[in-house]
């Protein structure tokens, strides 16, 4: 079974410099419809105008993953890193006890485009920690390049889920599949182009809740990038 989730049926909240879309519940967007898919609990689009930013602000008890998409984001927090994270880079968070950070546009002249997703973990009360892991970008070309998994396996960020991510970067008419184990189930999110799964058009911004499916096929319709996670 495979359920769509339009990109134009997300949350919207534009604050001028931020213009984010949520595909689940987040800060004053609720929908008891939308709230999460098994662990991966927010799936955020942000568009953060030059100069601007978030200011130092606290988590606990959550995975934080950052995939950007254009532009550079700079991140402070109160283990003491500092960072700048461009594409290519997964930026992970174990929030774990509590941290505090903050994220910044790094630039004065360009936006900032990005996915942050919070995945919630399997054990709460972690101690905190922080990862940046850089990947080589044509390894996703025609591929689904692991970047995130429960073991770190094949050079991948460590996260404390049973929840793996890949990402892929298809041109018109290329294809990727990927088999779900039995009992296990799939989240497909169109970051940018389009695509079928499956045989169905999806867009950018286009999400999909997949279960009870052991096979899927992504074909680019157009040159896109696309996020899928197998998940527990």
């Amino acid at each position: 079974m495979i359920t769509k989730r339009p990109a134009n049926e997300r949350g919207h909240a534009n604050h001028g410099w931020l213009d984010a879309r949520h595909t689940f519940s987040f800060a004053s967007y609720r929908d008891p419809k939308h709230v999460a898919f098994r662990d991966l609990r927010v799936m955020n689009e942000d568009h953060i105008a030059p100069g601007r930013g978030f200011p130092t602000h606290p988590h606990d008890n959550m995975e934080i993953l950052t995939y950007v998409l254009e532009g550079e984001l700079e991140h402070q927090d109160s283990m003491g890193n500092g960072a700048t994270i461009r594409p290519g880079t997964i930026q992970t968070m174990s929030a774990g006890t509590g941290i505090m950070h903050s994220e910044a546009n790094a630039s004065q002249e360009n936006e900032v485009h990005l996915y942050q997703i919070w995945i919630i973990p399997e054990t709460q009360g972690l101690k905190p920690n922080y990862g940046e892991y850089t990947f080589d970008t044509e390894g996703r070309n025609g591929h689904l390049q692991l970047i995130a998994s429960r073991d770190g396996r094949d050079g991948s960020a460590q996260i404390n889920q049973n929840i793996s991510l890949y990402t892929t970067v298809l041109e018109k008419d290329q294809s990727v599949t990927h088999t779900v184990a039995e009992g296990r189930h799939a989240w497909v999110q169109v970051a940018r182009g389009s695509i079928t799964l499956n045989g169905e058009r999806y867009d950018t911004g286009d999400g999909a809740a997949i279960s009870e499916e052991s096979t899927l096929t992504l074909t680019g319709q157009e040159k896109a990038e696309v996020l899928l996670f197998d998940l527990a």
